[in-house]
């Protein structure tokens, strides 16, 4: 694949992982990004590690298949190398993206990628769909929002929301975070978030989540969901949880 001329967030994090799925101007968008803003690497580690526990929790409920929307790169831990046994379907908008995905699992029979809006169930293709999902929307299954909510209004967020609600089986789990107010104190590095780019307040997360029920757990800064031992010395950036379609 020749070599892109614009950078990716999908890439520059998978160069903050320590992945090698990145090109120079990844690297230099992230950097300019941590002179805005300061180091990342060991965030966006926390946010990975957090995305490794809430499949985790999944898979330990029962979980087989996952759905993942703006997945990104399926490296460093992404879901289907954290649920070992489980099938998943990785779905991005960025049709690079979605190319270099498919390349990295090429041969997987456990593990697809293709295009997918989380905005709209119907642009995920039903053929990738009910072979690495089977039985969505009739069985439970895992559904992995994250990195979305920012870049939604908080009418397209319900609306999203409500329709996955809609079309996902009872005992169904959703993964979702959302972006703090932490990087209003980086004036410059918020403008190059675009402006679409929303931060939220704590207490405004979970009501976004309308029919989904958080766990117990709440919607929490991520290093403080299910931590193993201390949680990471992080800033506050991401809150985030698990949700779930209630059974019966």
């Amino acid at each position: 694949m020749a070599e892109p001329e614009q950078p990716s967030t999908a890439r520059m994090i998978d160069f903050w992982l320590g992945g090698t799925h990145h090109y120079p101007v990844d690297v230099a968008a992230a950097r300019a990004f941590e002179g805005a803003y300061g180091p990342c690497a060991a965030i966006f580690q926390d946010l990975r590690a957090f995305l490794g526990r809430a499949v985790a929790a999944m898979a330990g409920a029962g979980v087989d298949g996952f759905l993942v929307f703006g997945a990104g790169l399926p490296t460093r831990g992404n879901v289907h190398e954290v649920a070992t046994s489980a099938t998943v379907l990785y779905t991005d908008v960025d049709p690079v993206t979605v190319r270099l995905g498919q390349q990295i699992l090429a041969g997987s029979d456990r593990a697809g990628y293709g295009y997918g809006d989380a905005t709209d169930i119907g642009t995920v293709d039903p053929a990738q769909l009910h072979r690495f999902v089977p039985g969505w929307g009739r069985r439970p299954v895992g559904v992995v929002f994250l990195g979305l909510a920012a870049f939604l209004d908080d009418d397209t967020l319900a609306r999203t929301l409500d329709e996955l609600y809609e079309a996902a089986a009872p005992g169904t789990f959703l993964a979702v975070d959302f972006d703090s107010e932490e990087l209003a104190a980086y004036p410059e590095a918020l403008a190059m978030m675009g402006p679409q780019f929303r931060m939220r307040a704590p207490a405004a997360f979970a009501p976004l989540l309308g029919r989904w029920a958080p766990t117990a757990d709440g919607i929490v800064p991520v290093s403080r969901w299910r931590p193993v031992g201390e949680p990471a010395a992080v800033p506050d950036a991401f809150h985030g949880g698990l949700a779930t379609k209630p059974a019966g």
